[in-house]
Parts: structure tokens; sequence; C-alpha cells
């Protein structure tokens, strides 16, 4: 009994915490603190495994593992409580206190940072100390019937904190939901629009990618255990550093200026060849040179050092940001504000880039820096300073190791080399001449092409190999590299069987 009262007591405690969290910053949560340094102490080979394996469940997985390890020392805690409240009480606080430390090292993070854990220590060691005086053996003997009215004792406190412990968790996620809501912003038109978007070959061909990636399937990887809550009220940019003239916009001052509308495909350098985080959008923002030059920016600076609400730090060569690609500061997707999983309310885009050098989102700082002066988070972790995306090319139908019946059918996919464009796929077929697909229609050098072959297979086992090639001729390497230190490369091969 005692292990389940300490339990109780301790997530009591952490709702509390979570509530208070939502009213401060959300990242300070107890739980979602440790989380957030556990992958910030994570090596980096481990962090690729993870992604690899577990795609976009890892993080509820790292999550539920911190609470699993709270829970069980809480349920310790309990058990200690029995004979010395003081000893089950420690157990708690020093929980706590590994949050608390969690919480105010973060990057940005403040003296009120400390405050959830505060709540959590308060609210779990009261919860115990009430959950131990009512219970029958806290008086030293075993229940009996003459022990009814404490019986009651029990049942009410823990009801009393069961219900509490899920109204302050549920409140805390709605407060934290309320905070910013994408839905309620109305963006203008560009001032240069993207041309008219072209029919893709999703619906002939079955099992392909869409062309266009909804907002809700779009690929997410990041660090983020939380999404930031930015409101466009309060929001603040500053453009800092190496520059003549410090700035401070508001995202009014954003939408004020000149808006332009791109096709844009981004890529995760976490990618592996014929994996999922790729996709396809149109993004609306402001051209990250009209930033730059109202700054004014210097003579020393190499990097863009972009930093998040909370912290994050991404590095971006400067040469490349101003090179002439339509890198914006975006604030819509797709016809619509940036959902918050996307960076809402403003992300940073710069096509041709992998994301982790160039996909800033939830950004609020831009430091004109060098290299040598400072370091963001990826690069601290020996991660490639310059990341261009390498040459591309996925099978997306047939799946492999499928079973498809034999007759008509298509080998689809999608294929990408932004900045460049993609003007050529092939496929092999168990290892025999390579074969020109055809190809869908073009959104632009910053955006990925579908491609199809016809084939007609007998009943059998089948490789299927791909690879693409760009506009000027240049041809996706053969080479295999793993996703570390600057994106994986390589051709895809799959095996299907005909029956």
């Amino acid at each position: 009994m005692y292990a389940g009262l300490g339990v109780l007591a301790t997530l009591v405690g952490m709702a509390v915490g979570h509530l208070v969290a939502a009213l401060i910053d959300p990242a300070s949560s107890p739980v979602l603190a440790v989380g957030s340094t556990v992958i910030d102490l994570t090596p980096t080979p481990v962090k690729e495994w993870a992604v690899a394996r577990l795609g976009t469940a890892d993080k509820p997985i790292l999550v539920g593992s911190v609470m699993a390890g709270a829970i069980l020392l809480a349920a310790i805690g309990g058990l200690l409580a029995r004979r010395r409240f003081e000893a089950g009480a420690l157990v708690l606080i020093a929980l706590v206190v590994v949050a608390g430390v969690a919480a105010v090292v973060r990057p940005g993070a403040g003296p009120l940072d400390a405050v959830p854990a505060l709540a959590t220590a308060v609210t779990g060691v009261s919860a115990l100390r009430w959950l131990t005086r009512v219970t029958p053996a806290a008086a030293g003997h075993t229940a009996t019937t003459g022990d009814l009215p404490s019986r009651r004792g029990v049942i009410v406190a823990t009801s009393v904190l069961t219900v509490a412990a899920a109204a302050a968790g549920g409140i805390g996620r709605l407060v934290a939901g309320l905070r910013a809501d994408p839905a309620d912003v109305a963006l203008p038109g560009p001032a240069d629009p993207a041309p008219a978007f072209p029919t893709g070959l999703d619906r002939t061909v079955p099992g392909i990618s869409w062309f266009r990636t909804p907002n809700d399937t779009f690929y997410r990887i990041d660090t983020r255990l939380t999404l930031p809550t930015l409101g466009v009220e309060d929001y603040e940019l500053v453009v800092d550093g190496d520059v003549e003239n410090e700035l401070t916009l508001s995202f009014q001052d954003l939408l004020d200026l000149d808006l332009i509308e791109r096709d844009i495909t981004l890529t995760c350098v976490s990618n592996d060849i014929g994996g999922p985080y790729v996709g396809g959008a149109r993004w609306l923002g402001v051209r990250l040179t009209d930033i730059l030059d109202r700054a004014g920016v210097g003579g020393t600076a190499d990097q863009i050092l972009s930093t998040d609400v909370d912290g994050m730090t991404i590095s971006t060569p400067l040469a490349v940001a101003t090179d002439g690609r339509d890198a914006m500061l975006a604030v819509g997707m797709n016809g619509e504000a940036l959902p918050r999983a996307h960076g809402f309310p403003v992300r940073m885009v710069v096509p041709g880039l992998y994301g982790y050098v160039s996909a800033c989102k939830w950004i609020t700082r831009m430091t004109l820096t060098t290299y040598d002066a400072q370091e963001a988070y990826w690069t601290e972790r020996d991660w490639a300073i310059e990341a261009p995306i390498k040459i591309a090319s996925r099978i997306d139908t047939p799946k492999s190791f499928s079973e498809i019946d034999s007759g008509p059918t298509f080998v689809g996919g999608v294929a990408w080399a932004q900045d460049r464009g993609i003007g050529k796929v092939e496929v092999q077929i168990d290892g025999g001449e390579w074969q020109t697909a055809e190809l869908g229609p073009s959104a632009g050098l910053d955006y990925w092409r579908q491609w199809y072959l016809p084939w007609e297979p007998r009943p059998g086992e089948y490789s299927l190999t791909v690879r693409a090639e760009t506009r000027d001729g240049e041809q996706q390497t053969p080479a295999k590299a793993m996703p570390f230190p600057d994106g994986a490369s390589g051709y895809q091969r799959i095996v299907v069987r005909v029956q």
C-alpha cells in the first residue's frame, strides 16, 4: 500500500508542477526538464539510433522512461515513509531537486524556471504526509473492523488527490495550448507569389508520396519534448552581433515587409537512405536578406547563429544564406500560419541545406558572428558545419519486402536535389540495365520530383534500385554513408515478391 501512496503523492506533485510550468514556461515542467537534459547528454550515435529505430516515437518513449524511473523511486519513498515519514519525504525531495536543477540549467532559463519544481516538492510532500497520517498502518497496527473511519480517510484522501492530479494535469495542458493558437492568425498575401502549383502524380500512381505534404503529416525532428507556445502579441526577433544596426522586430513588423511565397522541400540530416524525414510545402515569409540588409552585416561574420525561444542554437553559413537562394523567415506553411509543431510563429527556411543548419524553429534571435567565436548545439556535437543536401531518391511503391500481384503495375517514388533540381531518375531491376523513369511535374529547383516506371513483372522475387541525377547532370553517389556527420548517401535497394 505504501508504495502506491508514494507514487500517488509524486504524481500529484508532478501534475501541479506541470500546471505551474504551463503558466511560466512549459519546458520547465519537472519531467520535461529532466527529459531534455537526458537528450542533451545523450551521445550522438545513440541519438541517431533512436531516430532511426523509433522515429517520432522517441520523445514519448523518453518521457515514459523518465516517468517510469520517477515512479519507481516514488514507490521506494512510499515504503520508507511507512517507518519514518522524513525518509520517504527525502526521496521525493531528491527527485524534485534533480528536476529543478535540470530546469534552471537549460539554455535561456531563469530563476522562475525553478518554481514548478518547488511547487512539485511542496505538493508531493504534503500529499505524502496526508496519506501516511490517514492510513491505518500509520498507527502501527493491522487494519480491523474498528478502523473503518481510517479506511474512509484513506479512500477520501486517495480520491481527492487522484482527482486533483488529473485536474491539474489537464488544466496545465489546456493552459499551454491556449497560450498560442495559429488558427487565430490572419496572414497577408505575398508580394511575390509562387507560380501556380502543378497537379502531381498522387492520384495516378497509387502509393506515391503526396506532391505537397499536408501539414499534419509533415515530418518533425527536433529536441523538444513539449512544443514552445509563443504568442504573436509579445513576439520579438532580435538581430544582433556583427551588425551596424541592432534590430528588434515584432511579428507585425515582419508581416509589414514584402512577403515571398516559395515551394521548398525540407530534409532532415537524420534521414537515412529511403527514409521518411523529407517533405515538400509552400512557405510564406520574409526574405532573409531583407532583414540582414536592414541590420547591415559587418565584415567579420561568417555564420548566422539562430536561437529559439528555449535557447536552442543553430548555425547557418552566412555565405550560403545570402547567395541568392530563397532563404526566408517563414510565417506560413501551405496556406496557413505555421503550425506550432513547425515553428509558430516564425522559423527559418534555407533551401538546399539540411535542417540542423538552416531551419531554426520558434526563432527569437539571429546573431551575426563567426564559427570560431561561437558554436551551435549540433556543431558542438561534431556534426558538419556546412551541410548541403545530397542528391537522393526513394522508392515509395511497392514497399520493401511486400508481396504484389503479377501483371501491369508501377515502381514509383520521389527524388530531390534542392537548389539544383532533379533532371532524371533511373530504376534498375535485378541488376539489369538502368531504365529511365517518367518524371512528374516540376515545382522548381528547390522542390522534389515524383517519378514512376511502368512495370509488368512475372511471379518471383525481385530487387529494385533507384538513383537520381540533377538537371546539370550530377549523379547521385552510390557510396554508402550514414547520416552522421553530414547526411546519408547511397542508392536505395528494396526486395519485393511477385505472386
